[in-house]
């Protein structure tokens, strides 16, 4: 359900939790991670034992997640809370895209032969402690929270920066854009949630076009660049303060869109890329198209 071909979906999650801009951070850190990298994060892996009561607790916290089973016709205000904040995915799922995504490029061999490195599996499994103690910020306890992440907070002090975020060819339109977000206006956000609405109103056409856009990443190879480009979009909604409800209710998808559109733009027809960046371009202008 998760996966960097996918991560609008993680995307929506994530920017509807109140960990999930920590989260973005994290993957967005794990997709620049290089070889070198390892040995650090590797050696700051907490002991079997002490993991092991972590993940207890991570397993319980995760049964405490807001889920749509709990929907009841005769709570329709708590069904409407529960559809707003509800993740699609599972911590499984955020472990799978990790493990198998992020982290592909440390992975030896095909099929059930693959394998990783004493060193790659430690490090991944530290990065998996990391977004799991953001993931879950709302249902883990503070102490549990802050153990699961001492590692990797700590190797981040070691490690250098990193290389740049990789925005692909189009790297100052998506920049442009995610600028706009941060500085967003009042104004701003009533002409997006009315752009946001009318999109869903007229939503004919919207998904085979957020299909081409991703299924164009996928040829290109630029997959884990529209997944980085995603996950700043998470980060750049929660700075700019967009409500919950309207979130849930169309600007994610609205810019998500935008934002997967202009990491591939040039190899989009212009009917594809007009549908997803139109509704944005309506709200907020189009400055930001470079």
């Amino acid at each position: 359900m998760y996966s960097l071909v996918s991560a609008p979906v993680l995307g929506f999650d994530l920017t509807r939790l109140s960990g999930g801009s920590a989260t973005a951070e994290v993957l967005l850190r794990g997709l620049r991670l290089q070889a070198s990298d390892l040995p650090v994060l590797a050696e700051r892996l907490p002991d079997e034992g002490a993991r092991g009561l972590l993940w207890v607790e991570v397993e319980s916290a995760a049964r405490k997640m807001p889920s749509l089973k709990g929907m009841t016709k005769d709570d329709p205000a708590g069904s409407l809370a529960l559809v707003e904040r509800a993740p699609i995915g599972t911590v499984d799922a955020l472990l799978t895209c990790l493990r198998y995504d992020v982290m592909a490029w440390t992975w030896q061999g095909a099929g059930r032969n693959a394998k990783q490195t004493e060193t790659a599996a430690a490090a991944t499994a530290l990065l998996c402690d990391a977004a799991v103690a953001s993931y879950l910020r709302e249902v883990l306890d503070e102490e549990s929270r802050r153990r699961l992440g001492a590692g990797w907070v700590s190797a981040m002090r070691k490690l250098p920066t990193g290389a740049p975020i990789d925005l692909g060819p189009h790297h100052y339109a998506v920049s442009a854009l995610l600028d706009r977000l941060r500085s967003l206006r009042s104004t701003d956000l009533s002409r997006l949630v009315t752009s946001a609405e009318d999109a869903r109103r007229n939503a004919g056409g919207w998904s085979p076009a957020v299909h081409s856009a991703s299924w164009a990443a996928y040829l290109s190879d630029r997959v884990r660049t529209a997944a980085a480009a995603q996950m700043l979009l998470v980060q750049a909604v929660d700075t700019a303060a967009i409500p919950l409800a309207d979130r849930a209710g169309g600007v994610w998808n609205m810019l998500s869109g935008a934002v997967q559109a202009l990491v591939v733009r040039d190899l989009l027809d212009t009917s594809t890329a007009h549908r997803l960046l139109a509704p944005v371009v309506a709200a907020l202008g189009p400055a930001w198209l470079g």
